[in-house]
């Protein structure tokens, strides 16, 4: 949770700048430009398993802030949907420009994060409404003075900064790398359908048949967040097999597709594997088949390995929304693919799912399926990682997943 500011480097700036220290500012900023942000120091509490992290914004001194919130992925959000955007308020150091804002996180956290700067009334900072937030994050910022690779955004939005604490769980896959042999992109589609298809170094028309896997939201893992390095990665350490990987676009129809939508899955299973097999060599066995998501998608993953099983019999599912539908709209209430799952014999699939410990929306329904499904005898992999619902936690389970489901007999 947020916190006063308890920081050590600010306390002593604080006091340097009360008894008139000449330049203690100056060096403030010197020192974090060299070390990075957001400040990491040790648990006030002394709780080793703990971190005091402070995120710092450096104030404008042409056109200075009225009011600074930091923006923490799904720990921000939670409050949000409370109506309750206080405790994300950043304070400014008095005789300063430094603005800024504790947590005590715990030493495997990792999240994006960005900061809105307003200079306007208070009270319209802190409008929690669907609109208002949404102007908030197409107006939010990355942290000028995070020195990580920050996470690409989609549609004119501005990137977010990383942070990943000491324990938070290594992400070997995810970066370009220099050496590996690259794979080729290719734009196609399939009955008015985008599709974006990664093929992989050394791919040939006349070879395979190889491994397939379905991503879904392809708009956003090819050309936004670059998958294809994560895929060339895992196949230069010999984690996966060469693999064809099929990037579905959305296109606009994501509510209505990656809802367990039959007519979807169906197009999934009759019409984009047996394109890919004739067209790139794609394997047609189940067992040699992974379909993946996140969010809806994870349900959508999920939801297709239950009505075909015959095609889809690898499932990675990322922070399913396994809550659906909700009990509004339906007489049969939520958590519906549970209960399916729940009221049938073992299919013939394996799982791979994880959530993260920050979703409060979501872990609870995860652990329900997960609980089915080993009731159910069924073979799967079931992880929690410290962090909320966001792509810099995604695209490091991804990779470990694909190699978990691909990389084993």
């Amino acid at each position: 949770m947020p916190s006063p500011v308890l920081s050590p480097a600010l306390r002593a700036l604080t006091d340097a700048v009360r008894t008139g220290t000449p330049r203690a500012e100056e060096e403030f900023w010197r020192h974090v430009e060299t070390t990075g942000t957001p400040l990491v120091e040790p648990d006030p509490d002394g709780d080793p398993a703990h971190r005091l992290v402070t995120f710092l914004w450096r104030d404008d001194p042409d056109r200075p802030a009225g009011d600074v919130l930091a923006l923490l992925h799904t720990v921000t959000d939670k409050d949000r949907h409370a109506g309750d955007l206080v405790p994300h308020l950043m304070t400014r150091l008095p005789g300063t420009g430094v603005w800024a804002i504790g947590h005590r996180l715990r030493a495997d956290h990792r999240a994006s994060y960005q900061f809105y700067v307003s200079h306007g009334p208070r009270e319209e900072a802190l409008r929690a409404d669907r609109a208002s937030w949404r102007r908030v994050l197409d107006l939010a910022l990355p942290d000028p003075l995070n020195s990580d690779p920050p996470l690409p955004a989609r549609d004119g939005r501005h990137p977010a900064s990383v942070m990943a604490l000491d324990e938070a769980p290594p992400q070997p896959w995810t970066a370009r790398r220099a050496d590996p042999a690259r794979g080729t992109h290719r734009d196609e589609e399939l009955d008015g359908r985008r599709i974006t298809v990664h093929l992989p170094a050394g791919h040939r028309a006349d070879g395979g048949p190889y491994p397939v896997v379905v991503l879904l939201d392809g708009e956003m893992w090819g050309p936004v967040l670059g998958v294809g390095d994560t895929l060339d990665n895992l196949l230069a350490d010999g984690r996966i097999p060469p693999t064809v990987t099929l990037l579905v676009d959305s296109m606009g129809r994501r509510h209505e597709d990656l809802s367990c939508s039959d007519a979807f899955v169906d197009w999934l299973a009759d019409r984009l594997l047996p394109w890919a097999a004739r067209r790139h060599a794609a394997d047609e066995d189940p067992e040699r088949t992974v379909i993946a998501g996140q969010s809806a998608g994870g349900l959508t993953a999920a939801f297709a390995a239950y009505r075909r099983p015959e095609r889809f019999g690898n499932v990675l599912a990322q922070s399913g929304s396994f809550w659906w539908p909700d009990d509004e709209a339906s007489e049969s209430g939520g958590e519906w693919l549970t209960g399916r799952y729940a009221a049938c014999e073992r299919l013939p699939v394996r799982f791979h799912l994880e959530v993260g410990l920050q979703e409060w929306m979501l872990l609870a329904q995860n652990r329900r399926l997960r609980d089915v499904l080993r009731e159910r005898g069924y073979d799967l992999t079931y992880e929690e990682f410290n962090g909320g619902h966001d792509y810099a936690c995604w695209r490091g389970g991804l990779a470990s997943g694909l190699a978990g489901l691909l990389g084993r007999p």
